[in-house]
């Protein structure tokens, strides 16, 4: 993307170890990116948006004031509505901020590989909307309402999200925290990295929306993810089982699945 003008962003977040961390590694992760704004409130955050027009904006949902859900839904209604990847510690916002457009959605702490697909998503967006036909306003709504319907739809993007049930919450679970999925009586249980959530969809629908070079169903009643793996091993009757690189997890794998392996 060199030939294209600088992608712009605005950082909004009321924690100044966040908005110094945040800056930091996007220089790292994103070096063409140009941090145009650093804001400590959604009030200052709105103004800098409408006054620096940028491409992104990180955006922290708690923040004294004008909180950023208010400053999303407030951009809803100018001419040129940034990419907005919301930024929290508390993953109950997830649906609301998806109601409100957002791109992304990065749980705090925001760790390296995350942030890294989120800028990946960022680049492949834009390229895509300045090097449509419709040169002459490549930031127009509809433009931009026409690369969102085709980058979400499941022909053409594997699931990002899973909405699921934790107690009596509701929550949206990033796919990049999932480490595996079982069948459990008419459940199928989510692990990921910061617990277990349920959902009802069942694993022969969920595998056909999960991107195969990530995630392997290696039994009936399990999909796992594949760089969670930390090795494979049988045991003295012969079966296979994989061991997952975190909390010690072992999962049978089936004799059908098991020539997955033979490409690791």
């Amino acid at each position: 993307m060199t030939d294209l003008k600088p992608i712009t962003a605005v950082i909004a977040d009321d924690e100044p170890l966040l908005r110094h961390h945040l800056n930091r590694s996007l220089s790292e992760a994103f070096p063409q990116l140009d941090i145009v704004a650093i804001e400590a409130d959604g009030k200052s955050a709105l103004e800098s948006v409408k006054q620096k027009r940028p491409d992104v904006v990180f955006l922290d949902i708690r923040m004294p004031g004008l909180d950023g859900i208010s400053v999303a839904k407030a951009l809803n209604g100018t001419d040129q509505i940034p990419l907005i990847i919301f930024i929290t510690a508390y993953d109950e916002y997830a649906i609301q901020a998806f109601d409100e457009h957002a791109f992304d959605y990065l749980l705090k702490p925001i760790t390296e590989k995350r942030l890294l697909k989120t800028c990946e998503r960022i680049r492949s967006y834009l390229f895509s909307v300045r090097t449509e036909q419709n040169r002459t306003d490549p930031y127009s709504v509809e433009a931009i309402e026409r690369l969102v319907a085709k980058i979400q739809s499941p022909a053409n993007s594997y699931l990002r999200w899973i909405k699921a049930s934790k107690g009596d919450d509701i929550c949206l679970v990033p796919v990049d925290d999932v480490n595996y999925l079982q069948a459990e009586d008419k459940y199928v249980s989510v692990y990921t990295r910061y617990g277990e959530y349920l959902i009802r969809t069942p694993l022969k629908e969920l595998i056909k929306q999960l991107d195969p070079d990530l995630f392997w169903q290696i039994h009936r009643a399990t999909i796992v993810r594949v760089d969670a793996i930390e090795r494979v091993k049988r045991d003295f009757t012969g079966k296979m089982h994989v061991l997952l690189s975190t909390g010690g997890v072992k999962l049978a794998v089936s004799r059908n699945a098991q020539g997955l392996f033979k490409q690791m």
